[in-house]
């Protein structure tokens, strides 16, 4: 053995350590994944009551808004075929005005709480492909403020018709995002300087 060499049995130990330790952390990520629990909507949501417009309140970072940078609203309407048309702005750093058209498809009629959304373009929306899950965590009796949300905990919107939302509302709706599983540290509140 040479100066400064591993002896081939140290270095078979260390390669076993070193697996044991990626299978333990393996284990404890799959674990962690298992014990969440399932996210849960609320029981009903009467769609004619949800129709109109939405400001954004706050949110988690997404990569298809990562240019927005203030005002930013969505607005809800039926559709002849009975889906929800979702028209979605917002501005940019520099004030140009960014619109995505998309439709919105109830998963669990007549509940309403569970739906996919679609920004391909129109002709091939029909397509089962390319829907985001668009699920209604919790909201208010009057339809004023909405958690809104998907399955993996990855994304989330706080929304309210309007722009101005009391911080005891606001405080309401993360502290019930968090008891769920939402990780809001990095959570974005989305500035407002009008209405459109």
């Amino acid at each position: 053995m040479t100066k400064g060499s591993v002896p081939k049995a140290s270095y078979k130990l260390a390669k076993i350590a070193l697996g044991g330790a990626v299978l333990v952390g393996l284990g404890m990520a799959t674990m962690a994944y298992a014990e969440q629990k399932p996210l849960h909507t609320v029981e009903k949501v009467e769609l004619d009551k949800y129709l109109g417009v939405w400001y954004e309140v706050a949110r988690k970072p997404l990569s298809f808004q990562k240019k927005c940078a203030r005002d930013i609203s969505a607005r809800y309407t039926l559709n002849e075929n009975g889906n929800v048309v979702v028209d979605n702005r917002c501005y940019d750093q520099e004030g140009k005005l960014s619109q995505s058209l998309g439709e919105a498809y109830v998963q669990n009629a007549p509940f309403n709480s569970k739906l996919k959304v679609s920004f391909l373009p129109e002709a091939v929306r029909w397509l089962p492909v390319g829907r985001g899950d668009y699920w209604i965590l919790k909201l208010d009796e009057d339809y004023q403020t909405v958690l809104v949300g998907e399955p993996n905990r990855q994304y989330m919107w706080l929304l309210s018709r309007d722009t101005d939302v009391k911080p005891e509302v606001l405080n309401e709706y993360l502290d019930y995002a968090k008891s769920v599983g939402y990780d809001l540290s990095d959570l974005i509140q989305t500035p407002h300087t009008n209405k459109d």
